[in-house]
């Protein structure tokens, strides 16, 4: 079983992505959710299995579910 802390940069690991503070700023600056309804997991610049991952996380309250919020809330701030 995986208890190690989940954090911004791994979650972006584990999705594939720069996974760097700054790539990480970067990356939601570009990809702003400017609408409430768009859910998360389905926002367009996701791949296929990202956005399985990011689904899963949320509706299974997954460890990985905190750091997915904060992901959330950030691409909408």
């Amino acid at each position: 079983m995986d208890t190690s802390a989940h954090t911004m940069n791994t979650l972006f690991e584990q999705l594939g992505l720069a996974s760097t503070d700054a790539h990480i700023d970067q990356f939601i600056n570009t990809h702003k959710l400017f609408s409430d309804k768009i859910k998360l997991e389905d926002a367009t610049f996701w791949n296929d299995a990202q956005a399985s991952f990011l689904r899963d996380a949320i509706s299974s309250d997954s460890d990985w579910a905190e750091v997915v919020d904060e992901l959330n809330s950030r691409l909408r701030g």
